[in-house]
Formats: C-alpha cells, sequence, structure tokens
C-alpha cells in the first residue's frame, strides 16, 4: 500500500482546483475573443499555463498514492492543456462513480 505524504492533495481539493481551472481558462477564451483586451490575455493565459503544470504535478502524486485513477490522471493531465473542461467532467463522473459504488450499508 502506498502512503500519502503531506503534498497529497484529496479528492475534493483536486476536484475543486479542476473547476477553477476550468473557469480561468473559460475567461481567457473570453479576453481573447474581445479585441483590446491583450494584457488580461497574458494575464489569463499565464495562470492557465501554470495551472496546468499544477495540476499535472498533483495529479501524479495522487495517482501515485491512489487517490484517484488512471483514467481521470490522463483527462486531467494530457487532455487539460487544451481542454480543461474534459477533467473537471472526469472528475464528476468519478465522484458519481464512487457514489453509486460505495458499499451499502443497508442490511437485507
Amino acid at each position: 500500500m502506498t502512503r500519502t505524504t503531506p503534498f497529497t492533495p484529496s479528492f475534493t481539493t483536486l476536484k475543486y482546483l479542476s473547476f477553477t481551472h476550468s473557469t480561468i481558462y473559460a475567461v481567457l477564451l473570453g479576453v481573447w475573443l474581445v479585441p483590446g483586451l491583450h494584457p488580461w490575455e497574458f494575464v489569463f493565459g499565464l495562470a492557465h499555463g501554470l495551472g496546468w503544470i499544477l495540476m499535472c504535478v498533483l495529479c501524479i502524486e495522487a495517482l501515485r498514492t491512489r487517490v484517484i485513477p488512471l483514467p481521470l490522471a490522463v483527462a486531467v493531465a494530457v487532455i487539460g492543456a487544451v481542454g480543461p473542461f474534459v477533467g473537471s467532467y472526469e472528475f464528476v463522473r468519478e465522484q458519481r462513480r464512487r457514489t453509486l459504488t460505495a458499499p451499502n450499508t443497508h442490511e437485507r
């Protein structure tokens, strides 16, 4: 069994960070479409790039400690560079899967 470290993010923390990253990317797309907002393109582009790198590092650590499964880590790390919405969607799917496959506590 792998041990978690103080730097291992929880599933919930990663999910919220993924949604934050998707929001930053949506704002980046918005300022890219509006003429004259070039300084904001730089700010949100930098935030998206650094956010993606942070998400990659955190997902590798979470994958190593089995906090998240491999398909979710791939969706965030590989597809997240150009479409972080896919990673956020995969977090929602994984949370639903975990809820549905949780042990049944009701006696029959």
